[in-house]
């Protein structure tokens, strides 16, 4: 201990002097000759004897610095420098003459005898400094000796190994940092020699130089010493063997003692880097050389990835995982034997057929078959069987290794390194996020994501790898979207047909199912499952074998819906791949065998071996619904000469559905009954029919082939709906037939007579049409849905008032009778209590409120919360009527499931699923009206929608317990009636309609806001409710009033009429000015008189009157600013006569008005202000009319002047003065 205590104490010394040193100054090394002492440094003597050139020790410093261009720049200083003064030295006759002035350390037995001294000091020192730890030491002086040792020939090879091994002696007193420095210093010494290219000096002039064996023992040695100095070694000898000759290597190398013994014990103890030198000296000598069990023997490629020999080298393999988080060298040198440049990517260059048609019918070389083969034993044994089951670190070093092989892997090997255990170990990873290997998966999954960014051979192959071997649930089990990420991201055409292709091989092709997923996998499934998909399982209706199916056949419309075609003639091509393939496996079977050949159509048709499940067809049927009517909302404007079956999918499925009807080994998967039968038929032939009309439209006939269209959408996913559902449509769907023979009567239509109503007691024809799509909404599926908004939007500017009360009546339908039943103005529930009908399906759809063509969800900024605001009783709409006239089928259908609500309603378990059934009942068919309100803002009709829209937002009982209904309801009331471009008007319109709705709007505004009694202290959560729903139905009774005044004035009623108008309003003037009860406010009347001076000027002399009496004092003193606002409408031209008259006419009550304030002025500062403020504003519109005289004489006449001058001083004063001039 004592001793070890005394060497560091001699180190610090040794250490501090040389940095005092160096810190001096730039000092110089004088070497001269010593007859020449007394001369000046830097001077030459031409007789032999002379100075030699300066050496500025300063750059050892600025080899140890940080910055790489530094440690260079000094590097180089150094050698330039030395070799200067080698070459000086060198020319020297006297030699021995020289001397060492700074007594600096050169001694004479170090080998370096004819060197100059600097040069020998220099050398010694860039060995020592090697071994230092300071800063960047070793990297700086390392460099400084490759570049001495290579730029100076005097320095011999054989003295500074020996020098090495003098100066960084690792001795058994030293332990700890010290033995570690000195290894890591003589190591960075080697690899400095092996990078100056004095080896290779050596043997050019020596062949039988005994220094490579030398120089390659050390290393060797070295390696065996520590772990850590291993691959660096074997790094430092590569060095060595990329600059030495074929020839060298065999006879001095390979000659070297131990290396055949290290070789030999490599897999013993797993060795990687004898792997790498290995492989390395074979790529360059190329002979059949023993190294040891490494490599097999003869070598080659199949050899070497053979099975048998991957298992013996798998040891070295796993044991390259010391070096992490780096890929330790020998894997990217595996890889390149692999995976050779020369491979390309040929499944690039097709992307119209299937992968595994395109793999057969591709002539594989045998060099690529060899290639595969290797590839595909390279990863079974080393990736799947040595380092996937291995600890964590090898599993991370599994996931690097694939990565380097991704930028030479063509794409059809994708299924090799994508195999079912490493999808599983992603999936066991990526399943639980608190894992060290969480990270690592995400890493490798962007990685692969950015490999298959612009290929989509590669992207159809990594998709079908991961969901095949993950059963379709990769990102389900994973929580990412992985997956989808990927599907989102075709953009060409062929991309998109291959990975159709493909998904239709992994559908019918059941050989190839992956197997079950482990335990671990499955569980972490059933904690993670999302989407419809994983809903569906949950629930038990697809079992673990069909989930892949399952997703097979939802992938078509991520596909679709993400596809970006720029050309309709592509996107169309697309969508008859899907089609076809739904159609198939979702409506047909074969009777004989698997497969069948459609002649007409020139194509087979193929079915799983094993009939799928029936859920899994009807799902088939959904998408090929939800198909269809995506390609429908996707169609542009309808164009006559455009509308052929090239580009018509509904036109292409009946058409294929004929012909594969039509051939005798196939028929329907489902047994119809014989109404579903007879129905089906009548909708292909009306179909048909229809299809034939619409190509005969020419351009004049464009809203008629509209209609066409959307009733042919609408027949087809009716048809799809008799088999998917059967029995319930079959009278729905043979009313919609009625109603396309009753409207499109033709030569070419056929009547069969069967289904013709009575002639005299038939209803409308868009009664029944509506009274049917209503009775299908309640059950229908989104397709079914979106066809029925897109026939509605085609016919809704010819829906009767009948067809529109229905509708309404929906809207207004409530669970819950409100606590003052008005037995005239509401439906009687009662009626629907009674209905002891039969119960239609639940849907189990999920509305989402979208509609057909009308604008995206309204965002208004305050939400519809709550109900406890609005408790008492609204004014029931004057435009309620009767339910007459609703006994025809289709409305007794809707009857029907109203009434199964209501009975749902009295059983207390089933509340809540009545309540949701009726409120999404009422979503969709307030999509309808917003479709009806888009098309039609101008007609009168208008105006009892929003009635009655109003009413059912008003009414606490129709929107309780859904956010969603109000906040629908008050988008369309907002975007489609308030802000409208247009709007009912003219003579069309009923004032007798209106004046109820004003009046009734009008009291709601001045509502008050009433606390819930039954709560004595409410949370603030419920109160904020209130307090919210109060102000936004307050909102509406604003808005609503002042869209009834636009109506009324821009539909031009005589003045006689709108008297009862005034009548209302002054009545609400009378409440706001003697009752505290009304809360109306004054900015709302002001914007009434703005918008409306017709008003103000009707009622201004009442309001005069009733300001100089109000109760209030606060209400007189706003209601002045009502004065001021017509005042205003009349003060812009003092040139206009009937402004004049119109003042003059009312100066009395005007100056009884001031004299009535002046004399009474309210105590408030505030309020004194405000009438001053009043004051000055008369005066001023006095003085523009030059009434100011008439003013003061009806003032003084009133026993006002002197209440004026003192209390109005100079205001009045000025009034006064103007009168006298």
């Amino acid at each position: 201990m004592e001793r070890r205590k005394h060497r560091k104490l001699l180190d610090k010394k040794r250490h501090r002097g040389e940095s005092e040193k160096i810190d001096s100054g730039p000092e110089k090394m004088d070497v001269e000759s010593k007859s020449d002492g007394n001369e000046s440094a830097g001077t030459s003597n031409s007789g032999g004897g002379g100075v030699l050139p300066e050496f500025h020790i300063g750059v050892f410093k600025n080899l140890a610095a940080a910055d790489a261009s530094v440690r260079e720049a000094a590097a180089k200083s150094l050698a330039t420098e030395l070799r200067e003064v080698q070459n000086s030295y060198d020319k020297l006759e006297n030699k021995d003459e020289v001397e060492d002035k700074s007594k600096l350390e050169a001694e004479k037995d170090d080998g370096l005898n004819n060197c100059a001294p600097s040069l020998r000091y220099a050398v010694r020192r860039l060995i020592r400094g090697v071994s230092s730890s300071r800063e960047c030491a070793r990297q700086g002086f390392a460099l400084g000796l490759t570049i001495l040792v290579g730029t100076v020939p005097s320095i011999k090879l054989e003295s500074l190994l020996k020098l090495i091994t003098t100066l960084l002696e690792v001795n058994s007193s030293m332990k700890g940092q010290e033995a570690k420095d000195s290894l890591l210093g003589r190591l960075f010494a080697y690899g400095a020699l092996a990078r100056s290219g004095k080896l290779t000096e050596e043997w050019i002039s020596d062949n039988n130089t005994a220094l490579i064996k030398e120089f390659s023992r050390c290393l060797i040695g070295l390696a065996a010493k520590k772990r850590y100095l291993q691959e660096s070694a074997v790094a430092v000898l590569l060095e060595m063997v990329g600059k030495l000759p074929a020839e060298a290597l065999l006879n001095h190398l390979l000659e070297a003692q131990g290396l055949q013994e290290w070789f030999e014990g490599a897999t013993e103890v797993g060795n990687p880097d004898a792997l790498l030198l290995a492989l390395k000296i074979q790529e360059k000598v190329s002979i059949d050389y023993k190294f040891g069990k490494l490599l097999p023997s003869p070598f080659s490629k199949s050899a070497l990835f053979a099975a048998d020999h991957l298992s013996i080298i798998s040891s070295c393999l796993k044991e390259s995982t010391f070096c992490q988080p780096r890929v330790h060298s020998v894997w990217p040198v595996l890889v390149s034997h692999l995976l050779p440049d020369a491979i390309q990517d040929v499944d690039s260059a097709s992307g119209l057929i299937s992968i595994k048609k395109h793999k057969k019918s591709r002539k594989c070389s045998s060099a690529e078959e060899d290639t595969e083969k290797n590839l595909l034993c390279f990863c079974e044994v080393i990736i799947e069987g040595s380092l996937l089951t291995s600890s964590h670190d090898r599993k991370k070093l599994a996931l690097d290794v694939l990565l380097l092989l991704l930028p030479k892997l063509p794409a059809s090997y994708v299924h090799v390194i994508l195999s079912y255990k490493v999808v599983q170990g992603l999936m066991d990873i990526l399943s639980t996020k608190d894992s060290w290997l969480y990270k690592v998966a995400q890493h490798f999954l962007k990685e692969l994501s950015e490999w298959v960014l612009h290929d989509d051979v590669r992207r159809v192959e990594v998709i079908v790898a991961l969901q095949k071997h993950s059963n379709g649930k990769f990102d389900c089990i994973t929580r990412s979207k992985t997956v989808k990420d990927l599907m989102s991201d075709f953009k060409t055409e062929s991309g998109c047909i291959l990975f159709i292709q493909s998904l239709i091989t992994m559908f019918l092709d059941e050989g190839h199912l992956s197997e079950e997923p482990s335990d671990q996998s499955q569980t972490t499934d059933d904690n993670s499952e999302i989407g419809s998909i994983e809903d569906k399982d949950a629930a038990g209706t697809l079992g673990t074998t069909e989930f892949l199916k399952s997703w097979v056949v939802e992938s078509f419309s991520a596909v679709l819906k993400h596809l970006k075609l720029n050309q309709d003639d592509a996107r169309f091509r697309v969508q008859k791949e899907v089609l076809k393939f739904l159609a198939v496996q979702g409506l047909f079977s074969s009777s004989l065998g698997t497969e069948v050949t459609s002649f007409e159509l020139q194509e087979k048709f193929r079915w799983p071996k094993s009939a799928i499940p029936s859920a899994l067809a009807h799902m088939c049927i959904e998408q090929l619904q939800l198909l269809l009517a995506n390609a429908q909302r996707g169609e542009k404007p309808h164009d006559v000469e455009k509308s052929t079956e090239l580009k018509d999918l509904g036109s292409y499925f009946m058409r294929f559905l004929s012909i594969l009807s039509n051939i005798p080994s196939v028929s329907l998967s489902r047994a119809l009954d014989s109404d579903d039968k007879k129905t089906f038929k009548k909708l292909q032939a009306i179909e048909t029919q229809l299809s034939r009309e619409e190509c005969n439209c020419d351009r004049s006939m464009k809203e008629k082939a509209s209609k066409l269209h959307a009733l042919r959408y609408l027949l087809i996913q009716l048809l799809l709906q008799i088999i998917l559902r059967p029995g319930e449509f079959f009278e729905a769907a043979s009313e919609v037939v009625m109603c396309c023979k009753k409207a499109f009567v033709s030569s070419d239509l056929e009547s069969s007579g069967e289904d013709e109503p009575d002639g005299d007691g038939a209803p409308e024809l868009m009664d029944v049409l509506v009274d049917t799509m209503l009775s299908l909404l309640p059950q229908s599926s989104a397709p079914m849905r979106s066809a029925i908004e897109q026939v509605f939007k085609c016919f809704c500017n010819d829906i009767t008032d009948d067809g529109l009360h229905r509708m309404l009546r929906v809207v207004k339908k409530d669970l819950k009778p409100g606590r003052h039943h008005n037995t005239d103005s509401e439906d009687d529930d009662a009626e629907d209590d009674l209905l002891g009908l039969e119960e239609a399906e639940e849907s189990d759809e999920a509305e989402t409120g979208e509609t057909g063509d009308s604008d995206q969800q309204t965002d208004e900024s305050e939400a519809v919360v709550g109900v406890d605001a609005v408790t008492a009783e609204l004014p029931d709409a004057s435009d309620d009527e009767s339910d007459d006239g609703m006994d025809d089928d289709a409305m007794f259908r809707m009857d029907t499931y109203l009434a199964r609500i209501f009975r749902e309603k009295k059983n207390q378990a089933g509340g809540e699923t009545a309540h949701s059934q009726l409120v999404l009942f009422k979503l969709r068919v307030l999509s309808l009206l917003e479709i009806y309100l888009h098309e039609n803002p101008g007609k009168p009709q208008a105006i009892k929608v929003f009635s009655n829209l109003a009413h059912a937002f008003t009414n606490p009982q129709t929107t309780e317990g859904s956010e969603q209904l109000g906040q629908r309801i008050w988008g369309i009331i907002q975007k489609k009636i308030f802000k409208a471009k247009d709007y009912p008007r003219g003579e069309s319109v009923a004032l007798a309609v209106l004046e109820p709705l004003l009046e009734k709007y009008l009291k709601l505004a001045a509502k008050a806001f009433k606390k819930k009694k039954s709560a004595s202290n409410p949370s603030k959560k419920k109160q904020s409710a209130s307090w919210t729903r109060y102000r936004m139905i307050n909102s509406l009774a604003q808005s609503s009033t002042l869209w009834i005044l636009k109506i009324i004035d821009a539909s031009n009623f005589p003045e006689s009429e709108l008297q009862r108008v005034c009548d209302i309003l002054q009545n609400v003037l009378v409440d706001y000015l003697d009752s505290k009860k009304s809360q109306m406010k004054c900015e709302f009347l002001k914007e009434i008189f703005k918008r409306q001076p017709w008003i103000g000027q009707h009622l201004f002399g009442f309001l005069l009157e009733k300001c100089s009496c109000a109760k209030s004092q606060f209400r007189q003193v706003e209601a002045l600013d009502l004065v001021t606002e017509v005042l205003k409408s009349h003060s812009s031209c003092a040139t206009d006569k009937a402004s004049e008259k119109f003042l003059k006419s009312h100066i009395p009550k005007l100056s009884h008005l001031i004299k009535h304030l002046a004399t009474n002025m309210p105590e408030k500062q505030a309020r004194r202000v405000g009438v001053r403020k009043f004051c000055g504003k008369v005066f001023q519109i006095l003085k523009t009319f030059k009434l100011s005289s008439s003013f003061v004489e009806a003032l003084e006449a009133a026993d006002g002047y002197a209440a004026c001058e003192s209390q109005l001083g100079e205001l009045f004063l000025t009034l006064k003065k103007q009168q006298a001039d």
